[in-house]
């Protein structure tokens, strides 16, 4: 089964920084499209940063020059460096992936995720 984990959420003052992992796990043949997203209190969830294969991301206007999305493909791993930050940064972030292959070991056919998720990581920002 595949599972995405996120991790480095916490409390930290305006202006500081943050810098969150998702990892992934379950004999990870292969990662489509990764992406944060962020849910602020009483809002909905909202497409952060997105990250191809190839490495070409997109950025919300909102965190565009403060916040920086990158992969470590042979980790399996999802990161968002985030600086500047504001209260309205507040909520929780989510590590989603598009579409997962994976390959069990004696396997010969891939098993396909669609539509992953981790279960998030509470970023609050406040003095």
């Amino acid at each position: 089964q595949v599972q995405l984990v996120e991790s480095g959420g916490g409390l930290v003052q305006p202006g500081e920084s943050l810098r969150l992992s998702c990892a992934a796990s379950g004999n990870i043949f292969s990662i489509n499209v990764m992406n944060w997203y962020r849910q602020a209190p009483g809002k909905q969830r909202e497409l952060v940063a997105s990250i191809k294969n190839g490495g070409s991301t997109n950025y919300a206007d909102s965190v565009k020059g403060r916040f920086t999305i990158s992969r470590d493909s042979a980790k399996n791993t999802l990161y968002l460096q985030m600086n500047s930050l504001k209260p309205e940064d507040t909520g929780v972030y989510f590590c989603n992936a598009d579409r997962v292959d994976s390959l069990l070991p004696g396997d010969t056919v891939l098993s396909r995720y669609l539509d992953v998720w981790g279960r998030g990581t509470l970023v609050t920002i406040s003095s």
